[in-house]
């Protein structure tokens, strides 16, 4: 099978040509998403307009509440909306529409209805875009029955991922965080989706296992070398999707190793982590030898100045440090 170098951004975009290619039911719809205003913020949506015509893109209202509404209404209708939030916390102004109706309607209404919706999201520290454009809020939407929660962390999955969403009868948030987005990667020309609910093993292990998510995984390939040199042997997951996560893939590594450390880039404090350690710690509490140990961003907004900024995210030297200090 033949392939392209692409970054996720592009891969984003290559996923929505060939699913609004091979089912005319898939639209879009967003602020600025056309192409006579930019083809979208990152260029994810450039030339689907002009392909697909605008009756299947539509560039909307600076109205979050107006575009997920119409979403859920167009999916009621039998169409499978890609609904596009600038920025993940923007998502709030929205959330009456994403926790009482698209979530619940199918719960409602018996299985009678479905809500096949997509939300694509940007998100993301490092980029010094301050606290009300970088939060990475994935724990609100995974506490949220009803919704499935995705995170890639590479182009390939950027894809496959997303065309999952896009079949999947669930409402699912679709996360873009900015860490990961420029880093390219051989992509199929013919995209297969990735099925959600299912890790990736990133690199196999005998020591330690690391899971992670969405640009915390990146980050924590980065601590995989000066981890091997110290002469640790890490397991590292790409966990993919947030909710459902494959808890039989985790159990089963840190079954092997013993120790188990969650990163990621949301607030550690009531985060998504903390489910993930905890059912680590109910299933497997005889076969641990170190506690489980939880790695996340401190109990703040993400600061704007630089050097605030680098020190709230996890970086790959506190990986190293954090895998260390659990062997010891």
């Amino acid at each position: 099978m033949s392939a392209k170098k692409m970054n996720s951004l592009q891969a984003v975009n290559a996923a929505l040509h060939q699913a609004m290619a091979e089912d005319d039911k898939v639209i879009v719809l967003g602020e600025d998403i056309a192409d006579r205003e930019g083809g979208g913020v990152t260029g994810a949506t450039a030339g689907l307009s002009t392909k697909f015509g605008d009756d299947r893109v539509k560039s909307t209202p600076i109205s979050e509440q107006a575009i997920i509404g119409a979403a859920i209404g167009a999916a009621l209708a039998g169409y499978k909306p890609v609904a596009e939030i600038m920025l993940m916390n923007f998502t709030a102004v929205a959330m009456d529409m994403i926790f009482n109706h698209a979530a619940k309607l199918r719960f409602m209404s018996g299985g009678q209805s479905t809500v096949p919706i997509t939300i694509r999201t940007l998100t993301g520290a490092g980029w010094q875009t301050a606290g009300q454009h970088a939060d990475h809020l994935e724990g609100w939407f995974a506490h949220t029955a009803g919704i499935k929660v995705v995170a890639p962390s590479n182009p390939v999955d950027y894809a496959g991922l997303l065309l999952s969403c896009i079949q999947d009868p669930d409402p699912c948030i679709f996360i873009e965080s900015a860490g990961s987005l420029f880093i390219p990667a051989e992509v199929p020309d013919v995209i297969v989706p990735v099925p959600l609910g299912k890790a990736r093993i990133v690199q196999e292990g005998t020591d330690v296992t690391i899971v992670s998510w969405s640009s915390q995984v990146i980050r924590c390939q980065q601590a995989l070398a000066p981890l091997a040199e110290a002469g640790i042997s890490v397991e590292l997951i790409d966990l993919r999707t947030v909710s459902p996560w494959d808890k039989e893939a985790v159990l089963a590594s840190v079954a092997k190793t013993g120790r188990a450390v969650i990163a990621h880039e949301a607030v550690r404090h009531f985060g998504p982590g903390g489910e993930i350690a905890s059912t680590i710690a109910e299933e497997l509490f005889g076969q641990l030898k170190a506690p489980v140990r939880r790695l996340g961003a401190p109990y703040s907004p993400v600061p704007f100045a630089k050097v605030l900024e680098d020190a709230y995210i996890v970086s790959p030297d506190r990986v190293v440090e954090t895998v260390k200090a659990l062997m010891a």
